[in-house]
């Protein structure tokens, strides 16, 4: 038993529960996942920790119901904005008119649509969508969804990663290769310097000359 072994063992004997170390033994690989997505593939979304928060989300509530949640937030802060600019109002209590309107939003959806998630999850996404917010200020509607899009489907490849019981396993099992790896693959993608593959797309024709 090596130390990464015993420190999960006596985590376990502490109380801590199985779900919550194994989250946090592949949040790396997670974030690893997401930082491939940009520096490689082209992704954008917001940032890296968003992403990777939404995928541990969407682990901890369930696909269906973390993609609902999600939606319903965006879909009021997008409302919510429409009314705060007509009442022209500064950023901060503009974002506090926003927040307002999200919380009430999702405390109808959960009266019309009854559902067991926990509280914690539930704000992550609330303050989440202070970022789509601020991209429609700074950019556009169309930006910010874009961008929403790109956001979702990482973290829909983190939630499958996370998801897979074979994973979660040799995460328990081999916790010492799951906490390396990650460590080792980032400094090697840290060295890439070439264009991304979207940018190969984007730029085919200049290429081709």
């Amino acid at each position: 038993m090596n130390i990464f072994q015993s420190i999960i063992s006596q985590a376990i004997v502490n109380g801590v529960s199985v779900e919550t170390i194994v989250l946090l033994l592949l949040l790396p690989l997670v974030v690893s996942i997401v930082a491939a997505a940009r520096h490689f593939i082209g992704f954008r979304g917001f940032g890296i920790l968003i992403p990777a928060t939404i995928s541990v989300v969407l682990a901890a509530t369930g696909v269906v119901n973390g993609i609902l949640v999600f939606l319903t937030i965006l879909a009021v802060a997008t409302f919510a904005r429409m009314v705060s600019r007509k009442l022209k109002l500064q950023y901060l209590p503009r974002m506090a008119v926003v927040l307002w309107f999200v919380s009430l939003g999702v405390l109808a959806m959960i009266f019309i649509f009854p559902t067991t998630i926990s509280i914690f999850p539930i704000l992550i996404l609330i303050l989440l969508a202070e970022n789509f917010i601020e991209v429609q200020i700074e950019k556009s509607f169309r930006e910010a969804v874009q961008l929403t899009l790109e956001t979702l489907i990482i973290a829909l490849i983190g939630w499958f990663i996370l998801s897979l019981k074979a994973l979660q396993q040799f995460a328990l099992t081999r916790p010492e290769i799951v906490v390396l790896v990650p460590l080792v693959f980032n400094v090697i993608l840290g060295r890439f310097t070439g264009l991304r593959l979207f940018e190969y797309w984007r730029f085919r024709r200049l290429l081709r000359r």
